[in-house]
């Protein structure tokens, strides 16, 4: 195998004018690097904004897009003992997912628990570890009875927030944007859910049979985020890990003034980079021991091969309850 197609982009831009099927070389394999196929890589908000050039890290151009994704490990060089021909990894950002095959070195590749379908463990190492943190590990302590208000709940973020919340004896409050969504997230184990034109402001007191929510999870920004600080209860903290709306939030002087709101942000990439691969190691055993369990929905809305990307942009910005992903070859 000396070649591999790639969906690469030379400037930043929307996705569908700037990116660009190509075949690019593989080199030769070093004595601690590996061929790895990939098997299945999804599309992600922040995929599209990397590529857009709004994301809090860029890639240097040219570059290939995709965060993260499944490989099958297919050879590896004499110097190699952490990974075998035939195991899964999961494939890291650099040097980009949306790619059929890689040369790269052993040590950023991950192995994957053979059990999971391979499309669940394509998506295990962005959303899954979110949602974990944001419940585990953002500085607000939550007892089993507890609420926790999400909006975009029917992301893969907020599917995998109620699985787990559901697991730990917690309680949400979804807001989502369309009603067919409401059905479909109670069958998953939502205890609350409304929508964004609703007045749910109003309604949460009783929605909620008066019960506090210290914690608030914000992936939309703009009135949203404005709606969510009004619900929460006095020295509630509100975590933005998204802005999906691209909307700026108004300061919300009044509510940290005399209901003390803490505001703050999380980015996992950031969480990775200020602590030690031993956690990170944990994170991933919790991860991985929980999909296993069945504790995080990851619907799967439709597959398509890296030569229909048009196609599959196209897809991924349409509403709908699930991932996009591209797919490689039929995994072994």
């Amino acid at each position: 195998m000396n070649t591999a197609l790639a969906l690469r982009y030379a400037k930043w831009g929307p996705p569908e004018e700037v990116l660009r099927l190509e075949t690019v070389p593989l080199p030769a394999i070093g004595p601690d690097q590996a061929l790895v196929k990939m098997l299945a890589a999804p599309i992600h908000p922040s995929d599209i904004g990397m590529i857009g050039g709004r994301y809090g890290r860029l890639n240097r151009l040219p570059a290939t897009g995709g965060r993260e994704g499944l490989g099958e490990v297919l050879a590896v060089g004499k110097a190699v003992t952490n990974v075998c021909v035939g195991e899964r990894v999961l494939l890291k950002e650099a040097p980009g997912t949306w790619q059929t095959a890689f040369v790269m070195s052993t040590q950023r590749l991950q192995r994957v628990p053979a059990a999971l379908p391979f499309t669940t463990a394509a998506m295990s190492s962005i959303n899954p570890p979110t949602a974990w943190l944001l419940l585990h590990d953002t500085g607000v302590p939550l007892q089993p009875g507890d609420w926790v208000l999400q909006n975009a709940a029917n992301s893969a973020v907020g599917l995998c927030v109620i699985g787990l919340a559901r697991k730990l004896g917690l309680r949400t409050f979804n807001v989502v944007r369309r009603a067919e969504l409401v059905a479909p997230l109670k069958s998953m184990g939502a205890d609350v859910v409304v929508t964004e034109q609703e007045d749910y402001t109003t309604q949460a007191k009783a929605l909620l049979k008066g019960a506090p929510v210290r914690l608030a999870l914000n992936s939309v920004g703009g009135r949203s985020a404005i709606n969510q600080i009004q619900i929460l209860a006095q020295g509630g903290t509100q975590v933005t890990f998204g802005a999906m709306d691209f909307e700026r939030v108004r300061f919300p002087t009044r509510f940290l003034i005399f209901n003390d709101i803490r505001l703050t942000g999380f980015w996992l990439e950031r969480w990775q980079q200020d602590h030690p691969q031993t956690e990170i190691q944990k994170l991933f055993e919790s991860v991985f021991a929980a999909l296993q369990e069945g504790t995080f929905a990851m619907p799967v809305e439709k597959t398509y091969p890296l030569k229909d990307y048009q196609e599959a942009l196209a897809h991924h910005a349409q509403p709908r309850l699930g991932k996009v992903l591209f797919v490689g070859d039929t995994p072994s």
